[in-house]
């Protein structure tokens, strides 16, 4: 029977011919359709992969040399395009839309020999914290299908946690793939802003979307890492800085770090007592081995939802100004002799789900003659405030901890009529979105409720080797310990 470990763990098994690619594909197809409960998935791509998969125990047969992510069962968030392959960002405005080309991330995955097995469902756009905007419908917690899976990458969450995939790739704005990876129990990455390309990545808030990683370990999370960033022709703001090199992950040395965390954020009253407890108890066996652990004061948790909300919501009224239901997509039935404007009204309010019409009437809003400096010009000051006290604090410490979310996954339904009570779950995520850090989620701690949550880590810009090479560490040393 098969049984997946890690990227390392199966090469050597697909190497000493204990294993094949159709055995791990055919072992993901079984387990996705067991779990279709979850709706993790919005399609599945049986047949090509199965295809891929004896290609490639071929080439392996035939003494061809392996790919960086050979044979390796991946997914993709509903935002990522896939040529040739329907694409909806979970929103009926792109119903029956099939992607034109690839985003430079699948290209690359494609060329190390990975099998995408399908796409996994999404809040629509990216909007949401839960998963339950989706017009596919809301994804399910394996672990308590009475909770949500946290969003916008729900999908992408479940598929690794319930194993319906060895990676899956999510996007991350304002904590789409850390807040889902710590409500899931498993390992969700962000990477600093301009690390991999956004060159295919449907836009919600061009200067926050990154595209992220969920995996079970972080030695999976440096391996796709390394393979899908880099510099790209197709995206002016991918940066050119050195990829990190996977295997530098778990050879690097233990050695004393300096630590920081917020004050504020951890006496926050929006945060759970118990989550609280944990990372004070984790914050003392830090300092017993030797790292130093210190509080620094962050007089700006207040402004940050408010910020990012501001600026989110203004670029995402810009990018989905696209879509009108002229070109592609969903379009009303509306009469002939109806305008253009009373057309795109039509097409837009039947198109769009409700909490994507509310984010794009508030970016309109903020961004209006009369309410521009007020809003959009000062979230913008405070967005600088923010990268001034980054730098700050990155020059004194090493790296930078914090709560993923102020509770674990929360039931469904709970927050839907109180989008402010939303929108503060977002408290401890944005700040490095705001900022362009690279931040991580790594599955450290179980609840008295049963379920699982993380801790959140952050580095300097292009710090990430550092960051993952300390939150494989950790993982080891503190994962569950008492």
């Amino acid at each position: 029977m098969f049984k997946y470990t890690s990227i390392q763990d199966y090469h050597t098994d697909l190497l000493n011919g204990t294993v094949l690619c159709t055995d791990a594909v055919q072992h993901f197809l079984l387990q996705i359709d067991k779990r279709s409960n979850l709706n993790a998935y919005t399609q599945v791509f049986s047949e090509e992969a199965m295809q891929k998969a004896a290609a490639l125990d071929q080439q392996r047969k035939d003494g061809k040399p392996m790919g960086k992510l050979h044979g390796v069962v991946i997914s993709i968030k509903d935002v990522i395009c896939y040529k040739d392959h329907a694409i909806s960002a979970g929103s009926k405005i792109l119903q029956n839309f099939n992607s034109v080309y690839n985003a430079t991330a699948v290209e690359r995955l494609l060329a190390e020999d990975a099998i995408i097995i399908g796409v996994t469902n999404c809040d629509e756009f990216a909007m949401g914290s839960t998963n339950e905007n989706s017009a596919h419908g809301k994804v399910l917690n394996a672990l308590d299908e009475t909770r949500v899976p946290g969003g916008s990458s729900g999908g992408s969450a479940v598929a690794v946690q319930a194993g319906l995939c060895m990676v899956s790739l999510g996007s991350d704005t304002g904590g789409s793939v850390r807040q889902p990876a710590d409500f899931c129990g498993v390992v969700g990455f962000k990477p600093s802003y301009g690390r991999i390309s956004r060159y295919g990545l449907i836009a919600y808030a061009s200067s926050f979307d990154q595209i992220g990683i969920f995996a079970n370990n972080v030695p999976d999370v440096a391996q796709v890492l390394e393979v899908i960033a880099g510099e790209d022709e197709f995206d002016s703001t991918a940066a050119s800085e050195a990829v990190p090199a996977a295997a530098a992950v778990t050879t690097a040395p233990v050695k004393p770090l300096r630590i920081a965390y917020f004050r504020e954020a951890l006496e926050s009253p929006a945060l759970d007592a118990e989550i609280k407890e944990n990372i004070l108890a984790l914050i003392d066996k830090l300092k017993a081995d030797g790292h130093t652990v210190s509080p620094v004061d962050f007089e700006y948790l207040d402004y940050i939802v408010p910020a990012y909300y501001v600026l989110t919501t203004a670029e995402s009224s810009s990018n989905l100004s696209r879509f009108d239901g002229v070109k592609y997509g969903f379009r009303a039935d509306v009469d002939k002799k109806t305008d253009l404007t009373d057309f795109y009204k039509a097409s837009r309010s039947g198109g769009f789900g409700w909490e994507v019409k509310r984010r794009i009437m508030l970016g309109t809003f903020v961004l209006s003659a009369g309410y521009y400096d007020a809003y959009f010009t000062k979230a913008q000051q405070v967005r600088q405030l923010l990268v001034n006290k980054t730098n700050m604090v990155f020059n004194q410490f090493d790296a930078l901890i914090l709560p993923t979310a102020p509770t674990t996954a929360f039931r469904i339904g709970e927050k839907m009529e109180d989008p402010i009570a939303m929108y503060l779950a977002d408290i401890f995520t944005v700040f490095s979105n705001l900022t362009g850090i690279p931040g991580i989620s790594i599955p450290l701690f179980w609840h008295s409720n049963g379920m699982p949550y993380g801790l959140q880590i952050m580095t300097n810009r292009f710090c990430e080797l550092s960051l993952l090479q300390l939150s494989h560490q950790w993982i080891q040393r503190y994962r569950f310990a008492g």
